[in-house]
């Protein structure tokens, strides 16, 4: 069985399918990568004054 370079294999997925073996398969080395949230939070200095300068442009409108 030849590998066929997809990349498949190379991601960091828990399973991918591979063409070669024309199956799909368990990634054993997969790491969870850690997820951060971000973005406008409400109550933030920046999110209120484009809350602001948003709803004047839908008013303006």
């Amino acid at each position: 069985m030849n590998c066929l370079e997809c990349g498949n294999c190379k991601t960091n997925e828990p399973t991918y399918y591979c063409i070669s073996k024309g199956d799909f398969v368990i990634n054993e080395k997969y790491q969870p990568s850690e997820r951060n949230r971000t973005g406008w939070k409400k109550g933030t200095k920046e999110y209120e004054i484009q809350r602001r300068k948003s709803r004047k442009e839908v008013e303006a409108e």
